[in-house]
């Protein structure tokens, strides 16, 4: 489907230079002199870098069609193993793709992966998961003048610094953006 620069969105996705970019950020901008324009910042759903283009008012591209399936998370390794849970069909993903998402995997887990035709673009994380503290060193007393953090180490094996009273087998909820810990699950 052919759009026009005009109808552009935040979060669209277009194909440009054979490659699939949602749209991350955009402005229109008309200058005194010369032809207006719309300056975008795009990111690549191929290789998740974020550039910046600057289309003529007017221009048209092509609309990506993207679909996301939910799909439950059964077991990693050097691939990971998705199931679509209502035609049992399974799709892996090779393990360097998803090298930041991983940290945050629990076999069971429900997620959303993100299709353009056959090909896989990656995978949704919720915002937040709950992990299992399963390393936490013990709280040293004293140093509690500012907001004292320890590093503990959580069932998936992310490191994350958590407040001092968390202790091992405490649930805490972790941003699946940052990595960082918000709140005692």
């Amino acid at each position: 489907m052919s759009i026009n620069t005009s109808d552009f969105k935040t979060g669209m996705t277009i194909l440009y230079n054979n490659q699939i970019f949602t749209i991350v950020d955009f402005q229109h901008v008309k200058p005194g002199k010369g032809q207006a324009f719309v300056r975008t910042k795009l990111r690549n759903l191929r290789t998740g870098t974020t550039t910046e283009y600057s289309f003529n008012a007017g221009e048209k591209l092509e609309q990506a069609m993207i679909e996301k399936k939910k799909m439950q998370y059964l077991y990693g390794g050097s691939d990971y193993c998705f199931m679509d849970m209502e035609t049992y069909e399974q799709v892996e993903i090779p393990s360097e793709r998803l090298a930041w998402e991983s940290k945050f995997l629990l076999e069971g887990m429900s997620i959303e992966i993100v299709f353009y035709g056959d090909e896989i673009l990656g995978v949704n994380l919720p915002e937040k998961v709950s992990l299992k503290v399963t390393e936490a060193s013990p709280a040293v007393a004293g140093n509690t003048a500012t907001n004292a953090l320890k590093e503990v180490i959580v069932e998936t094996g992310l490191a994350v610094k958590v407040p001092m009273f968390i202790e091992q087998g405490d649930s805490i909820i972790v941003s699946t953006i940052d990595g960082k810990y918000n709140s005692r699950g």
